[in-house]
């Protein structure tokens, strides 16, 4: 790896406000994995990468996605979510107890993640400890950074995905242990959601992520089926996130729940000012009929929000595609919801695919001094309009997204290592 180099093209970034910064024809400087900063000059005694006249952006974050369902990803999309999951989802994830079959799945997966925005990510992998390990390396080899999490589930599950409970946190403790030869890829805690595990199950990986200092995820309030589902198994409880609560996981490390598609008034003032992230998939919840979630309401509230594709509930691995999305839906629940919940605009959008989801991991997910240098390179030149020459880099990148998300990126780097 070059220890210091630049990146020449058309530079933007979202900043802290979720305004977008523009530095055209600049140089991006890198120093080691650092953004140094951005010049307007020709920097004397480095290697230039020379992307002139492309759009440079930091790399994406795609908070939640399921690596296993990637092969069905596009498909089987006229039921709901716990449908969905019994009919198409387990038997796929179910194939993971075969290496040779992980093996050809998982290489799939990873060499079209590499050609995405995507630079960082939470994966769920499945029960299959071997074949979660070998997922990680896969990762790890091709030079991205994440985590990836081996889940957890022993009840209401088909009896080839539920593990005993001793098993599964025996399992979970090896291959917290396997994960610790690579170096940029991370385990963490993920119970697929309180449904498919026991209180007991749930308490033992909240001490195991309290004690390692490991973050969690899983999924809160993606359908309304499946809210009935959680009142009907911990009737104590408050409401889902109270049940969360109540088994050691709110927060207490970093933590994703996936969708918060219905959360109640309580459930988003629990929400408000806890190391909680938001994995806001938009197109995953219109494909499975799950609903719009509140996003609006909640960046007023200061909530944590990111965006996710959550393949194969979502079809694409692309996140701008997600953020296009994430402003459809939010007009919807402006028209047919909220009339006095606004609109999501394209730079809020763009803000949460990159330097929203990227704080999850630390300092990224943007061009700012001291920041990791994960960058993706955009070629928009086959966009053919008019009005080329007379629009922003901000309106350029909008346009790139509504027409050309999904296509593979022209050069992508992780931590300041060009990766392709």
């Amino acid at each position: 790896m070059e220890e210091r180099f630049a990146i020449f093209g058309d530079i933007l970034y979202a900043d802290e406000d979720m305004e977008i910064r523009e530095f055209k024809d600049s140089y991006l400087i890198v120093n080691g994995t650092k953004v140094s900063g951005i010049q307007r000059s020709r920097p004397n005694g480095m290697v230039v990468h020379d992307y002139g006249g492309m759009l440079v952006i930091p790399g994406l974050t795609d908070l939640h996605l399921h690596a296993p369902q990637y092969q069905f990803a596009g498909l089987f999309m006229d039921e709901e979510l716990l449908q969905w999951l019994e009919r198409h989802t387990f038997p796929e994830e179910g194939r993971y107890a075969d290496l040779d079959y992980a093996k050809k799945a998982y290489s799939i997966f990873t060499s079209d993640l590499l050609k995405s925005e995507t630079t960082r990510f939470s994966i769920f992998a499945t029960i299959h400890k071997d074949a979660s390990l070998m997922l990680s390396q896969m990762l790890e080899e091709k030079g991205f950074s994440g985590y990836v999490g081996k889940v957890n589930m022993d009840m209401n599950s088909p009896d080839y995905l539920c593990e005993d409970t001793r098993d599964s946190i025996e399992s979970t403790l090896s291959y917290i242990e396997g994960m610790k030869r690579f170096e940029n890829i991370r385990p963490i805690i993920t119970p697929r959601f309180i449904p498919s595990c026991s209180p007991g199950l749930l308490k033992e990986l909240a001490g195991i992520s309290k004690e390692k200092g490991l973050p969690v995820q899983s999924h809160l309030d993606e359908n309304l089926s499946e809210i009935e589902w959680v009142k009907e198994l911990v009737p104590e409880s408050r409401n889902y996130s109270d049940a969360y609560r109540m088994m050691g996981l709110w927060g207490e490390e970093k933590t994703i729940m996936a969708h918060v598609v219905w959360p109640d008034d309580e459930e988003m003032n629990m929400l408000e000012n806890r190391n909680i992230f938001v994995a806001h998939s938009p197109s995953s919840n219109s494909n499975l009929s799950s609903g719009i979630a509140p996003i609006r309401k909640m960046l007023e509230r200061r909530i944590n929000v990111a965006l996710a594709t959550d393949v194969a509930g979502g079809s694409s691995l692309s996140i701008l595609r997600m953020a296009t999305h994430a402003i459809e839906v939010s007009k919807l629940y402006h028209r047919l919801v909220d009339e006095k919940s606004r609109p999501l605009t394209f730079r809020e959008a763009f803000y949460m695919a990159s330097l929203g989801g990227g704080r999850f991991f630390g300092s990224t997910g943007s061009f700012i001094p001291g920041y990791d240098a994960d960058v993706v390179v955009l070629d928009s030149s086959s966009i053919h309009t008019t009005l080329y020459d007379e629009i922003s880099l901000a309106e350029r990148l909008e346009l790139y997204a509504y027409r050309c998300a999904g296509r593979p990126v022209a050069a992508k780097f992780i931590k300041g290592r060009k990766v392709l």
